[in-house]
């Protein structure tokens, strides 16, 4: 892990998560539930917090200067039940850069 809890000084985008997994950089957003009972935590990934991991994923990019590094967008799923132990779930390549994305 390189980062945790990222947030561009433009206060648009955030990540949870910053790691390397070789030469790529992965933003991970977690999601923690009690139970699945309204789903699965990564439900709660909709396109406008897509947009927001996105927007500081390409923030972070652009502090390195290096926007031709390879990036992939992970999910982290913990479900914590009572009296249960928690379940992680990974989520590789949850959903990448829209049309229309410039990095």
């Amino acid at each position: 892990m390189l980062y945790r809890r990222f947030r561009p000084r433009n206060r648009k985008g955030e990540i949870d998560l910053v790691c390397r997994h070789g030469p790529t950089l992965v933003f991970v957003e977690v999601k923690t539930r009690s139970s699945l009972a309204f789903g699965r935590p990564s439900d709660a990934v909709d396109p406008d917090k897509e947009r927001l991991i996105i927007q500081g994923a390409l923030a972070w990019l652009r502090m390195l200067h290096r926007p031709e590094t390879p990036i992939r967008f992970d999910i982290v799923e913990v479900v914590m039940e009572p009296g249960k132990p928690p379940g992680f779930t990974l989520i590789d390549n949850a959903f990448g850069l829209p049309d229309g994305y410039y990095r």
